[in-house]
């Protein structure tokens, strides 16, 4: 008896040793960096954990994770740094965190919207959203023989795809499109193979983005944004979300930056001051997709690669300089 009461308590030493060895190894780090699941923010995670890793000797985790939890990560300090928001998609988010997430000063412009191809545009006549009422040029996106065709709207864990199937029901194109969600890398996958087959395809898409480097691509007309038009409610705000919501309007510009948590600034001024000063290019997070999606290099690779060609631009940064 007393032999199995002492292989109990070694057990149980045993395990109260490997719980605190794992807690030290999380609490190793002296930043985490959330990681999103599109390339850009993947490879500019990892640049920012390379660089801060290079210049500053920090040891930096990069750790994947919808934006959502980030955000709630940021606000309770398991969170230091998110690499890409997004607005207007994150309006609310940023807003009810804002006394907990400061948004770097310097962002990306980009772009948000519908997109086809050249090819679709002379086979079908779709160039508009208001083609995308039209039951007879829609069945031409039919790709699984129900006659009814297909759109992808992005990721299921996007907040623009939330956006985009708030302004489908908002046009009235969800009728007769069954909107499509999955990872953006099958979700492009469909489009290399529509344009390989010289099929039509319409998609949600955004810029900066590589597909407009591999495809002769078509953005769909649509209304201007009109802010009096844009009532959007996201699922995290609300469960009745898609009823309460109505943009029948193109988006409005758009724009990405970093993200970090206010209280970063007092622990460690020296990495938000190299965070403000990022100033990434448009071609430069172009190029990063290419990199994942086309060459399949791994994020960390390429970050790696950029951080040892870019000395110059990583030490501007850390001293509170872009280019």
């Amino acid at each position: 008896m007393r032999m199995r009461m002492a292989r109990l308590g070694q057990t149980a030493a045993l395990t109260l040793l490997l719980a605190m060895a794992q807690s030290g190894l999380a609490a190793a780090a002296d930043l985490v960096v959330a990681m999103p699941n599109w390339p850009s923010g993947q490879v500019t995670a990892n640049i920012i954990k390379s660089a801060l890793k290079k210049e500053l000797s920090l040891d930096v985790e990069v750790r994947e994770m919808g934006t959502m939890i980030a955000f709630a990560g940021l606000a309770s300090g398991e969170v230091d740094v998110h690499p890409e928001v997004w607005l207007p998609n994150l309006n609310s988010l940023v807003t009810r965190y804002a006394d907990k997430v400061q948004l770097a000063d310097t962002g990306v412009d980009a772009w948000q919207g519908i997109c086809t191809t050249k090819q679709t545009v002379e086979k079908t006549g779709i160039h508009s959203v208001t083609d995308l009422l039209d039951a007879k040029k829609t069945a031409a996106l039919d790709t699984d023989g129900d006659g009814k065709g297909e759109m992808w709207v992005g990721a299921e864990t996007w907040s623009s795809t939330a956006i985009e199937q708030i302004r489908a029901k908002s046009y009235g194109y969800d009728k007769d499109l069954q909107l499509l969600q999955m990872p953006e890398d099958m979700g492009m996958a469909s489009v290399d193979a529509a344009e390989a087959a010289d099929k039509p395809v319409v998609f949600a898409c955004y810029s900066p983005h590589v597909v407009f480097k591999l495809h002769d691509i078509v953005k769909l007309d649509e209304p201007a944004f009109d802010p009096a038009k844009w009532h959007v409610v996201l699922p995290a705000d609300d469960p009745d979300w898609l009823a309460k919501s109505n943009a029948p309007v193109a988006w409005d510009k758009a724009h990405f930056h970093i993200a970090y948590a206010k209280a970063l600034a007092t622990r460690k001024p020296e990495v938000t001051k190299f965070l403000e000063s990022i100033d990434f290019t448009p071609e430069e997070i172009t190029d990063m997709s290419y990199a994942v999606e086309v060459d399949r290099q791994t994020p960390e690779d390429y970050a790696e690669a950029w951080v040892e060609k870019n000395p110059d631009r990583i030490a501007k940064w850390v001293k509170g300089g872009g280019q």
